[in-house]
């Protein structure tokens, strides 16, 4: 049986609520670093196994991408270069910033980005090689992972326990390391609301330094 998440109250205009998990469960803080392995199935090793299904992406970080078509590319294999990166057809979601999403194509076994011969998302790679600014292009759901969001809620994504990144020994918290992303994405006043119920939530626990572990400075 599976056990309902618990959710706290948020004093946000947009957000209402946060699920419990984002401040207690841990993560992983460099994905890059980490063997990904797929818990489900005896551990297999699958690196960047939560990118393999793709992602859904708002209609505007699809434009923001294709206007670095050229870089992305030159990064993809062949085959991944000349096909269609995204589906055709754009949903109508509120949640999205433009209200519009599409979704990335899968290649092989995972997202279309990753088809190149490094590990991670290609896009993320032609920001750093290229030396422009990712946000706005990468997109925003894959910076937010393994945290989610809905209409009123702030929520642990739903695969977040198929991935041996998830509660690893000495981790931060998911929230801690999705922060700055929450930032960048939904604004000041929603970090304000969380870090006071973070807060809260340790002091309840009796542990004021949890999560608060010094992150060293990336982007997401």
């Amino acid at each position: 049986m599976t056990t309902a998440a618990v959710r706290l109250p948020l004093e946000h205009d947009r957000f209402r609520w946060v699920e419990r998990d984002v401040f207690i469960r841990r993560v992983v803080e460099d994905c890059m670093s980490h063997e990904c392995r797929l818990v489900k199935e005896g551990s297999r090793v699958k690196l960047d196994a939560c990118c393999q299904y793709g992602v859904d992406v708002d209609v505007g970080e699809r434009d923001a991408i294709l206007a670095h078509a050229d870089e992305l590319r030159a990064l993809l294999v062949p085959e991944a270069a000349a096909r269609p990166w995204f589906t055709s057809e754009e949903r109508i979601d509120r949640d999205f910033p433009s209200g519009r999403h599409v979704r990335t194509v899968r290649h092989g076994e995972g997202c279309v980005f990753l088809a190149h011969d490094g590990r991670g998302c290609a896009v993320h790679r032609a920001s750093l090689a290229g030396g422009w600014d990712m946000r706005g292009v990468k997109p925003h759901v894959c910076r937010l992972f393994p945290v989610s969001y809905d209409s009123d809620s702030i929520l642990l994504s739903d695969d977040y326990r198929d991935y041996s990144c998830a509660d690893a020994a000495g981790a931060p918290t998911v929230y801690r390391v999705a922060r700055d992303a929450l930032g960048d994405i939904f604004g000041a006043a929603l970090i304000d609301a969380m870090d006071r119920l973070e807060a809260a939530e340790a002091a309840e626990a009796g542990d004021t330094h949890r999560g608060l572990i010094q992150l060293k400075s990336k982007s997401f």
